[in-house]
């Protein structure tokens, strides 16, 4: 009851905080308080809950891109099901409020009692799917209470989460309501049986179907082509103050003939992107050039959603993150392309980078001096080019299937009719 408490204060604190940041001029922060204003009526107003439907809910455009295999096989196997796709996280949402893999797309209400039991009421969910790291108290009561099957997908865990505390009996609780947990790995599990969750099975991580997938998809960037010419393109993508400072550091000193770079930085507000250009004084940003400016050698990504599909035109890859207290992206998106990939030395919570960093498919960098190390290797040794990039593409490879594991799961427990 205590832990209730406590929880629910912390809800009403954190819309509080919410509030305020919207009345201080945070778009992202008006942006959320926004897109939940009236979400009864516009569910109702949809049609939600009128037909069979399958929920899928991600915190954010991370967590979707890592579920997105599960969801659109559950489309393509089960047709007589809407989907229906929930964001916490405005950078989920806004970006893909118009994805067509879904039927309907909406921010996830607030957690509290009366939102999870009205939400569930009027969407009526015949399976609830969770990706990786959502763990709201009253929407998974609600939905445990009604005995709707709720799979949690590319879990994982470590030491340190709440679960594992001695204060975390509520929350341990909630795992043991869910009806099964996809882990990425063998610590996570061995994790949940140390607090006798027996409902996990370890599948991989569904990130490598997805990144898998954009092999197979032909978008294409005509700017980005043009910009490159017969030039090598260095791709920074997801970067921090940080990453774009050593970056700075090295492109004034380095020997780059024959090589431009293309900076996606994780923050594309207008002052970041002016921090940015004062850093490289040349550069001109992409909707400059797609307006009709003259590109330079180095160009700034300033909109969000092209990244995926801008690795594969890099020659040697960097992704951002390394350098802060939460650690690298998704060094997987570059790798996928059999790119050799640059990151920060603060990889070690994500497994992949563990695992691809003792490979040699990845090379970590802690300052300028081994950065530039590593860029005259890869631009000028082509067997160690060569050899980094091929452990990067098939590492990849070599752990797809996750996707295939969780939709066996829910074909052999039945929770959908195939009619």
């Amino acid at each position: 009851m205590l832990a209730r408490t406590i929880y629910n204060t912390g809800i009403r604190l954190y819309r509080a905080g919410v509030g305020l940041a919207a009345m201080g001029g945070k778009k992202k922060a008006s942006l959320w308080l926004n897109g939940r204003q009236h979400w009864r009526s516009r569910m109702q107003q949809a049609g939600i809950g009128q037909h069979p439907l399958i929920w899928v809910h991600a915190a954010s455009l991370g967590e979707f891109e890592q579920g997105r295999p599960v969801l659109e096989e559950l489309r393509r196997q089960y047709p007589a099901y809407k989907i229906l796709l929930t964001f916490f996280s405005p950078s989920g949402y806004e970006v893909r409020k118009d994805y067509p893999g879904a039927d309907y797309v909406c921010y996830l209400p607030l957690d509290t009692h009366r939102n999870a039991r009205d939400f569930i009421d009027i969407a009526q969910p015949a399976l609830a799917v969770f990706i990786k790291y959502e763990f709201w108290y009253h929407f998974l009561t609600e939905l445990y209470t009604r005995k709707i099957p709720v799979l949690l997908v590319s879990g994982i865990f470590r030491e340190g989460q709440v679960f594992f505390k001695g204060y975390g009996g509520m929350f341990r609780r909630l795992l043991q309501q869910l009806t099964h947990i996809f882990v990425q790995n063998e610590a996570s599990l061995r994790l949940l049986q140390g607090i006798g969750i027996q409902t996990a099975s370890i599948s991989g991580d569904t990130r490598f179907d997805r990144v898998a997938a954009l092999l197979t998809e032909h978008t294409s960037l005509p700017l980005i082509e043009q910009f490159a010419g017969n030039d090598h393109l260095l791709v920074a993508g997801s970067t921090w103050p940080e990453d774009e400072q050593l970056l700075a550091s090295w492109w004034q000193q380095a020997d780059r003939q024959g090589m431009k770079l293309v900076i996606a930085p994780h923050e594309i507000h207008e002052s970041h992107i002016r921090q940015v250009q004062a850093l490289f004084p040349t550069a001109v940003t992409y909707s400059a050039v797609k307006a009709g400016a003259a590109p330079t050698d180095v160009l700034i990504i300033d909109n969000i959603g092209m990244l995926t599909t801008l690795y594969r035109y890099a020659h040697i890859a960097y992704v951002g993150g390394g350098f802060g207290k939460d650690g690298i992206h998704n060094l997987l998106e570059p790798a996928v392309y059999s790119k050799p990939v640059l990151i920060g030395p603060e990889y070690s919570k994500y497994f992949e980078a563990v695992e691809l960093v003792a490979l040699k498919g990845a090379l970590t960098v802690s300052g300028l001096t081994n950065l530039d190390d590593y860029m005259k290797r890869l631009l000028n040794e082509p067997v160690f080019y060569g050899k980094t990039a091929s452990i990067a593409g098939n590492y990849v490879m070599d752990n797809k299937g996750a996707t295939g594991k969780i939709l066996q799961y829910i074909q052999e427990k039945r929770f959908l009719s195939r009619e």
